[in-house]
């Protein structure tokens, strides 16, 4: 008998591999379709996905402290579209059975493995669903009730939700199918290559968006400088009409913002952005991360923002 067909039957053996049923995968999306029901602002859809969570933690582990364990695992940040979150809770799902049956996955690669996907696949839920889909079938039952219809309304509310639960159902199910395929080349370092890209990517699409989301503007005055003639727009001199729009215009393009005015005023934010620009709110953003790893709470670093955006405000810092 060879070394592997005698590994397969001593596992087979000592005990049956557990697997999550398609009732309970069932019930997940059901449990799935409430995932903001209790957003938060310190880590938004986490309870919501907890809640998802619950039916397969129940039947993969029968351990108390295994289920407590679990349940902790998935209440940390999540935040995605709510409709393209069920392929990223298949994959979980099949890793979390792998984990219940004995493979050394840990927490760090489950979680990476959320992060990085829930990333990118929000930036396709908006454009498909809400810019797309739900104006077209939105317009046709509008089309119905404009003229009295009531099958207008119940149209648009039938076809779309029936759409939306077909999408979800089938997306969880490809991502439980894709996550097995992930957990089975172990031995190859698959599923360790694919935490670390999504990790990556996760960091990458976070670190690109620091500039889009952070804004801070320090309006500290450092000088004011007269300008010299010309090097502004003489207002009060200009031509009427639309030949002074014109000079205006022309003039504003050759030199810039500083022309509106005859007292050129430099910022302190004027000059952090000609050094660094987006310096300050990557700065912000590493020092929360730090805050964070030292498990300070998230409610205490948005009233402490509060209070410091109040204060530098009072005193024109900000």
């Amino acid at each position: 008998m060879t070394e592997s067909k005698a590994m397969k039957q001593n596992e087979n053996s000592n005990e049956e591999r557990i697997v999550l049923s398609r009732s309970v995968r069932k019930k997940v999306c059901n449990r799935h379709q409430f995932l903001q029901s209790s957003w938060n602002y310190e880590r938004m859809q986490n309870g919501g996905w907890a809640f998802s969570m619950i039916p397969a933690i129940k039947a993969l582990y029968t351990k108390k402290e295994d289920q407590v364990a679990a349940l902790k695992r998935h209440l940390e940040f999540y935040n995605t579209h709510p409709y393209v979150s069920s392929p990223v809770m298949g994959v979980t799902l099949a890793m979390e059975e792998e984990r219940a049956n004995g493979t050394p996955i840990d927490d760090a690669a489950i979680n990476g493995v959320k992060v990085g996907m829930m990333g990118p696949l929000a930036g396709v839920g908006d454009p498909v669903f809400w810019f797309t889909l739900r104006p077209i079938l939105g317009a046709l039952g509008a089309s119905f009730a404009i003229s009295g219809n009531i099958i207008g309304p119940i149209l648009f509310f039938l076809v779309w939700n029936l759409i939306r639960y077909i999408f979800e159902w089938k997306s969880q199910e490809l991502g439980y199918k894709a996550g097995n395929e992930i957990t089975k080349d172990l031995s190859g370092g698959l599923l360790g290559r694919v935490t670390l890209m999504a990790s990556i990517l996760g960091m990458f699409i976070v670190g690109a968006l620091v500039q889009r989301w952070v804004s801070i503007n320090f309006t500290a005055t450092i000088s004011e400088i007269t300008q010299q003639e010309g090097a502004y727009i003489d207002w009060a001199n200009l031509p009427a009409g639309a030949e002074g729009i014109k000079q205006a215009l022309s003039q504003f393009a050759a030199i810039g913002p500083s022309a509106l005015n005859q007292v050129k005023v430099t910022t302190l934010q004027d000059n952090l952005n000609s050094l660094i620009p987006g310096l300050v709110p990557l700065l912000l953003t590493l020092g929360i991360s730090k805050l964070l790893k030292k498990d300070v709470s998230p409610i205490t670093i948005i009233v402490a923002l509060f209070i410091i955006g109040i204060i530098a405000r009072y005193f024109n810092i900000m």
